[in-house]
């Protein structure tokens, strides 16, 4: 066995299933199923016991599985008059697999992991052997876990990339770009099975290569969570991992689904951890019911490692009594220049647009939205119950302004001048403006309290000394008082959170 490359399937065969009670410590119950399948010219593989489901599994070829159910139903008549079995029955189009391990605890954790469940499961401790049965729709999947583990193959992880803008396709190309590295320095098999925006979606068992742009364009699916389970079934692809690089409202309602069906997931959307508290905990439980991950490190701050940070200090038993800082990297690069520059407000917005800093619709930004959502991530992974309402925001866009269209809205960036100007002006000596998340109060009780507001700070202060458009982050803890612990570093760009996305993917992957 140890000079084996592979492990045998052995496919097209049945379990012959005994149900009942009472009959199960009964002495000669194999000798009499082995002895009467034999004499009806059946072969018989595994015979077992479950003790917890009062019945015994026999395995036999396919083709004799109905002469099998019919030859026991008449052995054991007598047993199924008196009650003590209750039905005999067949389980068709399995398959079954036997090899040796010293882990065997580690292999059923990653099958169970791929929502794979042993039907039969027959060891022998002293041997290491194990013999196995799945059925057939799992078989090629169950053996590509089992020999990455028995015999140390690169793990091959599928992966599912919704989105492809920025930073999608960025995304991409660094897993691309990278993919040799990985498998040689991680033993890690990266693929890219499945493309997909909001329109249409790719599919590619073999995973994608650098023209995966040209096969979205001629692809014909249409974008549904449906199909991808259904090609990840057919095509048994192990390990799945699906990536939600969009910031829709719409596809974060597939992710319990997703879940159910054996994906792990990483997002930069951060919707969902945004959602009303019960949906937000609904689906944490899915989440530990079903064993899988979620993880969401570029929610927040980027690629900076921010929620980890948190995590750590908080499941530590750390007393965080305050979070606050600049949460967005484009407004931080609003207030940064403008604060420091001889330019108009207008100007300043302008260059960030172009630089691609901000949302296409840079209200998205300026209405203190997205820092909210961000500041109300971090205080649910307090264990806070925060909602979305419970945050004061200062909304950064005059009311009449709002109301136009995004087109007419960037023609009329000039007419914020005059308030910004005025906010600039009426500043202490040596201060700056700065785009703030405040998460403050009593962080002990159910809710905390959350600000989003432009203020005023020293320019020599770690808030006002923040250049470019980078984020930063300080962590007020219990043991640390008036000394935070503080976070800065590049927090915009497709980039940086492409990267961020990738290192998520990794995590997971290594963990699998």
């Amino acid at each position: 066995m140890k000079n084996r490359t592979e492990i045998k399937i052995l496919k097209h065969k049945s379990i012959i299933k005994f149900e009942g009670k009472n009959f199960l410590g009964e002495v000669g119950i194999d000798g009499r199923i082995f002895k009467a399948l034999t004499y009806a010219r059946i072969s018989v593989g595994v015979i077992s016991q479950q003790a917890a489901e009062n019945g015994i599994s026999v395995l036999v070829n396919e083709s004799d599985s109905e002469k099998a159910v019919n030859c026991l139903i008449d052995e054991f008549e007598n047993e199924r008059k008196s009650g003590k079995v209750s039905q005999i029955y067949s389980i068709n189009n399995v398959s079954v697999m036997g090899f040796v391990t010293k882990d065997s605890t580690k292999i059923l954790s990653e099958l169970a992991r791929n929502n794979i469940f042993p039907l039969i499961l027959n060891q022998v401790a002293a041997e290491n052997k194990m013999n196995i049965v799945v059925t057939s729709s799992q078989d090629e999947k169950a053996k590509n876990i089992i020999e990455a583990e028995i015999f140390a193959r690169p793990k091959t992880v599928h992966l599912a990339i919704i989105g492809h803008g920025k930073v999608g396709s960025t995304l991409i190309d660094q897993v691309l770009n990278n993919a040799v590295e990985i498998r040689n320095r991680k033993k890690l098999n990266l693929k890219i099975v499945a493309v997909a925006n909001s329109r249409k979606m790719a599919f590619n068992k073999e995973g994608f290569n650098e023209s995966w742009s040209d096969d979205i364009l001629v692809a014909e699916e249409e974008t549904n969570v449906e199909s991808l389970i259904s090609f990840s079934q057919k095509n048994q692809l192990e390990n799945l991992i699906v990536i939600d690089n969009t910031a829709s409202v719409d596809f974060v309602k597939n992710y319990t689904t997703l879940a159910e069906n054996g994906f792990d997931l990483v997002s930069s959307n951060k919707i969902f951890n945004t959602l009303p508290i019960s949906e937000y905990r609904d689906f944490r439980h899915v989440l530990a019911k079903r064993n899988k991950k979620y993880l969401y490190e570029t929610n927040v701050g980027a690629g900076l490692p921010l929620i980890d940070t948190i995590k750590l200090l908080h499941l530590s038993g750390e007393n965080i009594t305050r979070i606050k800082g600049v949460f967005s990297g484009s407004l931080s690069y609003i207030f940064n220049n403008f604060s420091v520059r001889d330019e108009k407000f207008s100007t300043i917005l302008k260059e960030a647009m172009q630089k691609g800093f901000t949302e296409p619709d840079p209200r998205e930004d300026l209405s203190g939205n997205d820092v909210a959502r961000k500041l109300l991530i971090l205080a649910r992974e307090l264990d806070l119950s925060n909602e979305f309402s419970d945050i004061k925001i200062e909304n950064l866009i005059p009311e009449d302004l709002l109301k136009l269209n995004k087109d007419p809205f960037i023609s009329s960036l000039n007419l914020l001048d005059e308030h910004f100007d005025a906010v600039k002006k009426n500043q202490k000596e040596n201060h700056v403006l700065r785009f703030v998340g405040d998460l403050h109060g009593d962080l002990q009780q159910e809710k905390g309290e959350l600000d989003v507001q432009l203020v005023s700070v020293p320019a020599n202060s770690a808030l006002g000394q923040l250049k470019g458009s980078d984020s930063i982050f300080e962590i007020y803890t219990e043991s640390y008082g008036e000394n935070p612990l503080v976070i800065m570093g590049a927090g915009a760009g497709a980039k940086v959170t492409a990267r961020g996305v990738f290192g998520d993917i990794l995590r997971l992957s290594e963990n699998k």
